[in-house]
């Protein structure tokens, strides 16, 4: 049997298979869903202001495990780092965000003095504070206490809602930083989600398709809580 001969069956052969076998469609259900990110517990509380009459959703959950061994290592350098926080409020099994709380943190190491510079943005505006070591770092910059998330009347009653909670050491996106520092200029609880601000995306976007962000991404989801 010639070359050609067999390079004309080889060719006819693979065109079988094609047809045979058509390619696989991704299909939604393919998509992880919001069950699947792996879960951390938060605890929830409602902060009732009589003055405003507002009734504020407050969380607090810790994400220290962003900082590891190599994290800490660079974190003592004295380069700056920036630990950068986002928690949307969502509703179980619908897909946008209710609402975002977020908090920025940059954390330089004086070298001179021995201590850690912070600079933290988060609702109501920005302070300047100090740690003598990683765990205060730690405290101030991955736990999250009593972090205002949203006003209650953005809630659904008896629907379940959820926190998914972004932390990201270093994001690479200056635009993305820009709009944090922009979204912490809100008042507390002024922190609902409306159409112009589309731009935080989906459920899908932000916790499924966004990879090398940053230096180190965490992801995770709180347990349910239903007003």
């Amino acid at each position: 049997m010639t070359r050609r001969r067999l390079l004309a069956l080889s060719i006819a052969a693979l065109a079988a298979i094609l047809v045979v076998t058509p390619p696989r469609i991704a299909r939604a259900d393919d998509e992880p869903k919001q069950e699947e990110l792996p879960r951390r517990q938060a605890n929830f509380a409602w902060d009732k202001n009589d003055k405003t009459k507002q009734t504020l959703l407050r969380a607090s959950f810790s994400s220290r495990d962003v900082i590891d061994k190599a994290m800490a290592d660079k974190l003592a350098s004295g380069l700056p780092t920036v630990i950068a926080m986002r928690a949307y409020l969502l509703r179980e099994g619908e897909a946008n965000p209710v609402a975002l709380a977020v908090r920025t943190c940059r954390v330089v190491y004086d070298l001179w003095d021995e201590v850690y510079r912070l600079k933290i943005s988060s609702a109501g505006g920005e302070r300047d504070s100090a740690a003598l070591n990683l765990e205060g770092v730690l405290r101030q910059c991955a736990e999250a206490r009593d972090l205002p998330i949203a006003d209650r009347a953005l809630l659904t009653a008896g629907k379940p809602h959820f926190l998914g909670v972004i932390v990201e050491v270093n994001p690479v996106s200056p635009q993305m930083l820009a709009q944090m520092r922009q979204w912490v200029s809100r008042p507390a609880g002024s922190t609902g989600i409306g159409p112009g601000d589309a731009l935080f995306g989906s459920f899908v976007g932000l916790f499924v398709r966004q990879i090398g962000n940053a230096d180190r991404t965490l992801r995770f989801r709180t347990q349910s809580l239903t007003p």
